[in-house]
């Protein structure tokens, strides 16, 4: 079954996670420029959950750039987000990172 990772702007606490543009500046990291535009790629991108919107990891960025998708688990641990998985139909469960926690802000 396939299934990809959301995280949301929120902490675990309840708070909303500034800056606002965090997914945009993320997502940034596996994009490319094509005709004076970034284009996401399919591998890390912005999407939506309940109207919210949500960084998407595919599992591709897992197998493809282990180390990328290590550092954006890493950011969503150091900064206590929210991350679900969600399945091909649309079932969300809860996704704890199983590294241990470290610095409770970083920087973008």
């Amino acid at each position: 079954m396939h299934f990809r990772y959301l995280i949301e702007s929120v902490t675990k606490s309840g708070a909303r996670f500034r800056p606002s543009d965090w997914i945009d500046r993320l997502a940034s990291w596996d994009a490319t420029f094509d005709l004076h535009r970034l284009v996401f790629s399919d591998r890390l991108h912005p999407a939506s959950l309940d109207g919210q919107k949500v960084l998407a990891i595919e599992p591709e960025l897992q197998t493809q750039n282990p180390a990328m998708f290590d550092s954006v688990l890493q950011f969503v641990e150091r900064n206590n987000l929210k991350i679900h998985i969600q399945y091909d139909d649309g079932r969300l469960e809860d996704y704890v990172p199983p590294s241990a926690s470290v610095d409770t802000q970083a920087d973008i």
